[in-house]
């Protein structure tokens, strides 16, 4: 069984034990530069736990849970040595979205929430394995900034309610959550309101001039003590819960089958929202620091971590920004300092989880507040407004779905948006003519379907993508080509054409076949073995044959196209046929 599951990593490319080599070279200096790091990593998670696992309406230990669980395991399966796993504000926003949405009760989202997070594990382990992390890079940084708009603006709202003190109804959405916030306006309590403002006043000078400091764990300590000042004059806010140690439990979580299905979206939107927030994170880090990343070994690292919460209590698992560039700054050297952080975690349990219940509720929710509007950044929002068409098209879209969506059909739309935009603009092959004029020179000429001077051979460079989405402008443009009654021979130059397939290798037969209907042949130059093995594997070449088939030879690049022009003259019968050259807007060669 074991060989079975190493061979199985063998032929994904994964490794089933990075941390291996890490440890093989680890020193007594690279564990001191680690362990600091972990101290101030988890002087941040600590609260940030807190923090988003109110805005995911679930009990605040288990963002602490899920802080731990996950720092302590991901590693051992991890590919950057700086990215800290944990909870994030996108995977926060979208589990509330998503158990609102089912019209979930936070007592009834606690219980399917390991169901989830099973199923977003088992979601992140198939796409490692399966290589789908490559999906990202057609995914337009305008949906993630679209989205991280849009949940702040759902944070903000969802937790202006605890500010206020008041007691109304949860929703799925931000516009339903505004209105049902105007609604009950007129029942604010003050004193909720006056701890909150309190919590401002402390946490901003704090975060001016006490830059070195922990701004967010100091505040709270504070807002703690005015708490119990304020409750010997009668100014009573609703407090947290303390948290025992005691109380974290491990075991198989309860299982609804009925459930299954109604949650499985919601799990496929985290994982995939997942897998953009921690390869952007990555990427950056690894760019910064001369690394090279493996974002399917990350992705499996997160499966690994969603798999140790589910079973111990957590909530969903991501790669944190702020962790993680807290981590890269604090001179972390391997991986293990996210080890180190998730055991200072667990000790800070033990030592202070009684005293969290000392923080006001509408503390907690104002600092919570100030994250979300943190993370609505004009210049980015600017800048994907104003650079093109496409990337405000996809932000826009994202952005107002998630406003009035639940935040996982918006980040889908987005997606969609994103991948059609993509398609939409590779599937224009552009062509221009290329011919000699009187003088013998080469100019450029519009590519015009009605030319009366065609020549009888046209050869047709072909760059960049050419797969299903280009296929029919392909051959409609070719098939006006071949109609022209000068022409005898079109030969396709294949060389820096891409990504070709079953769609495209259909494509080119038909072609074949209606040139031959016309009295007209095709040949086809420059070929590339995967170009061969496409054509091969579709019976493209037995129908075009091997005579009109030349392939591409490095240490001559262009001596396949000379044999394709003698083999164009050779069926023309004319040995000085003239030739005029079409090639995309692409610099080709």
């Amino acid at each position: 069984m074991l060989g079975k599951v190493l061979n199985w990593f063998r032929k994904s490319g994964l490794h089933p034990f990075p941390l291996y080599q890490t440890l093989r070279n680890y020193t007594v200096g690279k564990a001191l530069a680690d362990f600091r790091a972990g101290i101030n990593v988890s002087l941040l998670d600590f609260p940030q736990g807190m923090a988003y696992a109110l805005i995911a309406g679930l009990p605040v230990q288990m963002g602490i849970f899920c802080s731990a669980l996950s720092s302590i395991t991901g590693p051992f399966l991890a590919s950057s040595r700086f990215v800290m796993l944990g909870p994030t504000n996108a995977t926060a926003v979208m589990l509330l979205s998503t158990f609102l949405t089912l019209g979930y009760a936070p007592e009834q989202a606690v219980i399917a929430l390991p169901m989830m997070l099973i199923l977003v594990g088992v979601f992140m382990v198939a796409g490692a394995f399966i290589g789908v992390a490559s999906i990202t890079q057609y995914i337009s940084r305008a949906v993630v900034v679209g989205y991280i708009t849009a949940a702040a603006c759902l944070i903000i709202v969802n937790q202006l309610k605890t500010v206020l003190g008041l007691h109304v109804p949860r929703a799925g959405t931000f516009a339903e959550s505004l209105q049902n916030l105007i609604i009950g306006i007129g029942e604010t309590q003050w004193e909720a309101l006056t701890m909150a403002s309190l919590t401002l006043l402390v946490y901003l000078p704090l975060k001016r001039w006490a830059k070195g400091l922990p701004t967010v764990a100091l505040t709270l300590l504070i807002a703690g003590g005015l708490a119990v000042v304020l409750g010997h004059y009668g100014v009573h806010a609703e407090m947290l819960s303390p948290i025992s140690v005691s109380s974290w439990t491990f075991g198989l979580p309860r299982f609804d089958l009925g459930d299954l299905a109604v949650i499985a979206n919601g799990a496929l939107a985290v994982a995939f929202l997942s897998l953009l927030e921690s390869s952007s994170i990555a990427k950056t880090l690894a760019a910064q620091s001369g690394d090279r990343v493996d974002l399917n070994q990350q992705m499996l690292s997160m499966g690994a971590a969603n798999f140790a919460c589910a079973f111990g209590g957590g909530m969903a698992v991501s790669g944190s920004l702020t962790r993680s560039v807290l981590n890269f700054r604090s001179g972390a050297q391997t991986a293990i300092s996210s080890i180190f952080s998730g055991v200072l975690l667990v000790a800070g349990l033990f030592l202070f989880g009684r005293f969290i219940g000392y923080i006001p509720k509408p503390a907690l929710a104002m600092l919570v507040i100030l994250v979300g509007l943190s993370l609505i950044n004009r210049t980015t929002i600017w800048v994907m407004l104003k650079t093109t068409r496409s990337d405000a098209t996809v932000f826009l879209s994202t952005f107002i779905g998630g406003l009035f969506l639940p935040l996982d059909t918006a980040i889908y739309l987005g997606a969609a948006a994103s991948i059609g935009l993509f398609l939409h603009k590779a599937s224009k092959p552009g062509l221009k003519e290329v011919s000699f004029d009187d003088s013998g020179k080469l100019v450029e000429q519009k590519l015009e379907r009605e030319r009366k001077d065609r020549p009888e051979i046209a050869i047709v460079h072909v760059e960049g993508d050419l797969f299903f989405a280009s296929s029919d402008v392909f051959l409609d443009q070719m098939r006006h080509v071949v109609q022209h009654p000068a022409l005898s021979v079109i030969i396709l130059r294949l060389r820096n054409a891409h990504n070709l397939d079953a769609s495209v290798a259909l494509t080119i037969k038909d072609l074949v076949l209606f040139a031959r209907s016309n009295g007209r042949d095709v040949i086809v130059s420059g070929a590339h073995p995967y170009v061969e093995r496409v054509f091969k594997n579709s019976g493209l070449l037995e129908t075009l044959g091997e005579s009109n088939f030349f392939r591409y030879h490095p240490e001559n690049p262009t001596i396949s196209t000379r044999d394709a022009l003698k083999r164009a003259q050779e069926i023309t019968g004319e040995k000085s046929a003239d030739i005029t050259i079409f090639a995309s807007e692409k610099k080709g060669d």
